[in-house]
């Protein structure tokens, strides 16, 4: 009789998040997602099965088809590596799993195999035997190694378990999607004079503008939901061996190009999310083409689903303070940013703190592009976005009492403020395009109805983006 096995692990995000360094941090996020590749081919490896018993693997979770006879082995050798693995991570990284038998609809089969997995993610976990000093950071230097490395291996001798180049069993790292592979998109930004991954004070240095870096986080809207309405195991394996490719593949292609690939770097790829630090300047823009590639995709391999659920994506851009920042604590941030994005309104991104549609980036965009031609063809002073800044409750502590003293200004005599922000854009008068642009500026700022101000939020969002371009330290 067989039975599917499923496995989870728990605390990724809080151990990659308590990374010391960049190196580290990066280290942890990889490791963890080779774990989850390498640990159930491991077990079929040394229980003698065959490698198409897979059936799901990578983003922090596998599941396997197992004989019944071969349960008593697989419980065995994941209580080992469960030990292992939070011992090495001081306790952080926790293995749950469960198998039942393949009998009946997979709606039920489902229900059984599930829900205990939830009740023990809510409960309190075995703790194994965590050693008084803190583990080695044996992920300070993985990160360099495992972009570089043909293949991850399995040494149930070594205390890490999964080893590069090497091991009683290995296994092919790569991005393509080839049978008897682990798909893992791993594209990094190089140094300039290393073939080692870029430190992220590095890819700041290559920003247009404000030399800052950031992360982008991703994550597919109520994948979860998709999941649990799946007919059958068939489809339940189609949908997440769906988002494994689009992310091991696509996200991979994509920060391969040009105006990517030195500028950014893979930090993980999951079963339905992604993580990528790089120049604050390529963020943007590489979130725009993750989500329209995404769309797309959706649009064609979920055409026959109902709802919405699975088929549209949020993500958030968080950016590094100016005085400096761990990678761990900004993915922090990002990851809160993340939260907001999907609490106030999903298919949207966090950027600048702004939470706004994919539709209004698009706007945003085109606004930016606006602001940074009037500077550059029309010589317009760089203080007017400043000034346009100015309109806004937020910018600026010392601005609170003029905002207050105009407040009555801006919503009673609404065209007294189109004529103040008129003001500030001020060019060559005879200049018809100069004329057009600022026009446009001012719609699009403001709205088109002076008679109902309204600042939108695709206006900020332009407005910060032009200033960050715009600013050389």
């Amino acid at each position: 009789m067989q039975f599917f096995l499923q496995a989870k692990l728990l605390g990724i995000e809080a151990f990659v998040q308590a990374a010391p360094s960049a190196a580290d941090c990066a280290g942890r996020s990889l490791y963890t997602t080779l774990v989850s590749e390498v640990l159930p081919r491991a077990l079929l490896h040394s229980a003698g099965l065959a490698k198409e018993l897979v059936g799901l693997s990578g983003g922090g979770h596998f599941l396997v088809v197992l004989p019944r006879e071969s349960i008593p082995q697989a419980n065995e050798f994941l209580t080992a590596a469960a030990g292992r693995l939070q011992a090495l991570s001081a306790g952080e990284l926790r293995l749950i799993w469960n198998s039942t038998e393949n009998l009946g609809d997979w709606s039920i089969a489902r229900k059984r195999l599930f829900e205990p997995l939830d009740q023990m993610q809510r409960a309190p976990g075995y703790q194994a035997d965590v050693p008084d000093t803190p583990p080695p950071d044996f992920t300070e230097s993985f990160f360099a190694k495992a972009v570089l490395a043909k293949t991850a291996g399995w040494d149930p001798e070594n205390p890490f378990m999964v080893v590069l180049d090497g091991g009683v069993a290995a296994w092919t790292i790569s991005p393509d999607l080839a049978p008897d592979t682990i798909s893992v998109a791993s594209h990094f930004a190089r140094g300039e004079e290393t073939e080692a991954p870029a430190q992220p004070g590095e890819l700041a240095g290559r920003a247009r503008g404000r030399k800052l870096w950031g992360v982008l986080r991703g994550d597919v809207d109520n994948f979860g939901v998709r999941l649990r309405r799946a007919q059958s195991i068939e489809e339940h394996i189609q949908l997440s061996v769906f988002l494994k490719q689009f992310f091991a593949g696509e996200l991979q292609v994509v920060c391969s190009m040009g105006e990517f690939w030195r500028k950014v770097s893979i930090l993980y790829t999951g079963g339905d999310d992604f993580a990528v630090y790089g120049a604050w300047d390529a963020l943007i823009p590489l979130a725009r083409e993750v989500q329209r590639l995404f769309h797309k995709s959706a649009e064609e391999f979920l055409r026959d689903l109902p709802g919405p659920e699975g088929k549209t994506i949020s993500m958030a851009v968080a950016l590094a303070p100016e005085g400096g920042a761990s990678l761990s604590t900004v993915l922090k941030d990002a990851s809160r940013e993340l939260e907001a994005a999907k609490s106030l309104g999903k298919d949207s991104i966090s950027v600048f703190g702004r939470v706004v549609e994919w539709k209004q980036l698009a706007e945003a965009s085109e606004l930016r592009d606006n602001m940074v031609r009037l500077l550059d063809e029309f010589g317009c002073s760089p203080e007017f976005l400043g000034q346009l800044g100015g309109f806004y409750r937020d910018t600026a502590a010392n601005t609170m009492l003029r905002l207050n003293r105009a407040k009555a200004e801006r919503f009673d005599r609404p065209w007294r403020f189109y004529r103040r922000l008129n003001r500030v854009l001020e060019g060559p008068v005879r200049n018809r395009e100069f004329q057009k642009a600022r026009a446009g500026l001012l719609g699009e700022f403001i709205g088109k109805n002076q008679a109902h101000v309204k600042l939108r939020p695709s206006g900020r969002v332009a407005l910060e983006w032009a200033r960050l371009m715009q600013e050389a330290k």
